[in-house]
């Protein structure tokens, strides 16, 4: 990786950290309290859903922070030892992420009704399918394996962020056009699957280009 990399790399952690820290407050006020009251996204109502949606924050935050530090090749090469056990950590946050989020769909669903609830619950499952593959083909010493389900699941790490930027950028650019605080606009239905799926393409594309056999 060059210097624009490391640069690049950088910044995407720096313009995350509002999301983490709001990702991670969001969480902790669910643990202790009613995250529903300051949740624009979910209408919460039984406690079992709101301390799933609790962790799925909480975990998605850490994953957020741990990610663009993970993936930068020095610390590979130079601290092996850290590198695994960081990733041993964001597979699980990323496990828990997926299952809280998973649950709070199947026990609350989500504000936007049933397109949200498929792109959501195939987000999460992507996302839990990611972190255990990971973690096998680590395991198992398949290095070509981890490293482009590690690659994945690093993507779909980064897509609760991208998911904001993408509705930031959006609104900045055409005032909100096919959005609503239903979640029920055109551009709030192809949201739902925009803020992984072509990022999950892409990576799947540089596989190809590579000539990568692991899958």
């Amino acid at each position: 990786m060059g210097r624009a990399g490391y640069l690049g790399l950088g910044a995407v952690w720096l313009l995350a950290l509002p999301f983490v820290a709001y990702a991670a407050a969001f969480g902790w006020r669910g643990l202790v309290a009613d995250p529903g009251a300051e949740s624009y996204l979910f209408d919460t109502g039984a406690r079992g859903a709101e301390v799933a949606l609790a962790a799925h924050m909480l975990a998605g935050a850490l994953i957020t922070a741990l990610v663009p530090i993970q993936v930068l090749p020095v610390l590979r090469r130079r601290w092996p030892g850290l590198h695994r056990a960081a990733g041993r950590v964001i597979a699980g946050a990323a496990g828990m992420a997926a299952l809280g989020g998973l649950a709070f769909i199947a026990v609350q669903g989500t504000i936007g009704g049933a397109v949200m609830d498929l792109g959501f619950g195939l987000y999460g499952a992507l996302m839990l399918l990611a972190a255990v593959q990971a973690v096998r083909r680590a395991r198992a010493r398949d290095l070509a394996g981890h490293q482009i389900w590690a690659l994945r699941l690093a993507v779909l790490a980064m897509a609760s962020w991208a998911y904001r930027v993408h509705y930031g950028l959006w609104y900045a650019l055409t005032g909100g056009l096919g959005s609503n605080e239903a979640f029920t606009g055109a551009f709030d239905r192809v949201q739902v699957f925009a803020f992984f799926l072509p990022y999950l393409l892409l990576v799947e594309l540089w596989r190809l280009r590579r000539g990568a056999g692991a899958c």
